[in-house]
């Protein structure tokens, strides 16, 4: 097979743009492993090639220790100095002998094919890692290439420079014709440094891929005069990206558009004929959801600052529209606006609010023994708790009709009693139910948070041990990371008990 190491060299390191010296090695890899099977597995052997020539030399070689060592493990291997310098005299302890043998033909079937194996190994790995110090530094940008194979799997496509690019079947749209010689634009989505398989994984269909096209597609984006918010896609059917501009003399929506609609157009058109909304971003989060709602016109919207969501109204006949085939128009807006929508029709909305309103007036009715009047009108002003009639400045009362300053003083008054008597009741529940002495031992559980705990309805280390993260985490002054320990803490003697494996 190698009558001319150099030549070889020469016409493998100019194909695949590899350096010199790494097919070198590679053959000398090749060498060792050739030789090691005409000799044997216990043997370690060294191949020196000349650079100039090609004529190379075999070695067997030890590594010397001391006479005195007791590091030796393999003797084919390793040699005390005692035995070193039989074979050179000059030996030194940790560094290595070598014994001329007779090097192997390459030109021998059995040599030439364990040489191929070896050296296209390397070479693989070679390229591989020159690709993957390529392209490291471009993760997240839009790649375009050939495809030059197809599988089961996904498409192999030649991206350039050498370098072979992976788009997987779950990362393609669905339904897309994708087939060979077809050019595909794709995003750099990870890189497999895995010796099996292409470095480079695509994706067609992340959201990030919207992004880059929009990036490409809209100068005005790259010039920082629109900034992208976000998007959220179903690939291949629909997507939404938001968009703002900081200067108030460019329509951000309008130049994401196009003129005529081509800009969006020709990004669609990338994405297999994908609907893509763009929605105006806004610092005010309720507007901001009633833009991601497009194409469902928002009636009234209630949000739950708590919990994160929104309770969004619309038209009874465009109820269909606003939650999308599938629940997709819903689903995508949710994503994009990071908040939980649920949508309710006009009616809905009202009979919903009315249940809060009744709910919230039972509650001021009981708690302050005003009649049912006064409590609607609390509720209708957006008061929900006892503590905010106690504490909100009495202005703020005042402000609401038939309220004067007299009874605004008995509603404080009344509302600051009651929470008085809350305050007692609790503490009394304490001392009767108050966290036992087994919780208060738990190291991982301080006095502040065993009480915090007692408070709710957690008061012993059994009760603990049964809780969840989750559950625990809705407690104030507890993260994910404290939760988890005092769980583990607490469990302890179930795991001794062998009740839960550890």
């Amino acid at each position: 097979m190698i009558t001319d190491i150099i030549n070889v060299v020469e016409t493998l390191s100019e194909a695949k743009d590899v350096e010199r010296e790494v097919i070198f090695e590679a053959i000398e890899n090749a060498l060792e492993s050739t030789t090691k099977k005409k000799y044997t597995e216990n043997m370690d052997v060294k191949v020196i090639i000349d650079r100039e020539s090609g004529d190379y030399k075999t070695y067997q070689r030890w590594m010397v220790f001391a006479d005195d060592s007791r590091e030796l493990e393999d003797p084919d291997y390793e040699l005390r100095m005692l035995d070193a310098v039989d074979i050179d005299k000059d030996a030194k302890e940790g560094e290595y002998i070598y014994k001329e043998i007779e090097s192997v033909d390459l030109d021998s079937r059995i040599g030439a094919q364990i040489a191929k194996q070896v050296i296209v190994q390397k070479v693989r790995e070679a390229e591989k890692k020159k690709v993957i110090e390529l392209y490291q530094d471009r993760l997240g940008e839009v790649l375009s290439g050939v495809v030059k194979r197809v599988d089961r799997n996904g498409f192999y496509v030649d991206v350039g420079n050498n370098a072979e690019a992976f788009l997987p079947r779950r990362e393609s749209i669905a339904k897309e014709a994708i087939r060979p010689q077809d050019r595909i634009k794709a995003l750099l989505k990870d890189i497999n440094d895995d010796l099996k398989g292409p470095p480079l994984i695509l994706s067609r269909v992340s959201p990030g891929f919207l992004i880059e096209l929009f990036k490409i597609e809209v100068p005005e984006i790259n010039q920082n005069l629109i900034n992208i918010v976000g998007a959220s896609r179903d690939p291949g059917s629909r997507a939404k990206i938001a968009v703002r501009s900081d200067d108030k003399r460019i329509d951000a929506v309008g130049a994401c558009v196009g003129m005529r609609g081509s800009r969006v157009q020709s990004v669609s058109n990338e994405l297999n004929g994908e609907r893509i909304d763009i929605i105006l971003w806004s610092e005010n989060t309720a507007q901001f959801v009633v833009n991601a709602m497009s194409p469902a016109n928002v009636v009234s919207i209630v949000v739950d600052e708590e919990n994160q969501s929104m309770d969004i109204a619309v038209e009874e006949a465009k109820l269909s529209q606003a939650i999308g085939k599938g629940g997709q128009n819903i689903r995508l807006a949710s994503e994009l606006t990071q908040w939980k929508l649920n949508v309710l029709s006009e009616t809905e909305a009202l009979e919903k609010d009315d249940e809060e309103i009744q709910k919230i007036t039972d509650l001021f009715v009981e708690s302050l023994s005003v009649g049912e009047d006064v409590a609607v009108l609390l509720a209708q002003e957006g008061f929900t708790t006892i503590e905010q009639v106690a504490y909100v400045p009495e202005t703020e009362l005042q402000k609401i009709d038939g309220f004067d300053e007299t009874l605004v003083n008995e509603l404080r008054e009344r509302a600051q009693d009651q929470l008085l008597l809350e305050a007692i009741s609790t503490e009394e529940n304490l001392e009767e139910h108050g966290p036992s002495d087994d919780l208060l031992a738990l190291k991982t559980v301080s006095e502040e948070i065993a009480y915090s705990l007692a408070r709710g309805g957690i008061n012993t280390k059994n009760l603990l041990a049964e809780q969840s993260v989750d559950e625990l985490i809705e407690i104030d002054g507890i993260d994910e990371e404290m939760a988890s320990s005092m769980i583990l803490e607490a469990r302890e003697d179930w795991f001794k008990e062998g009740k839960i494996e550890s």
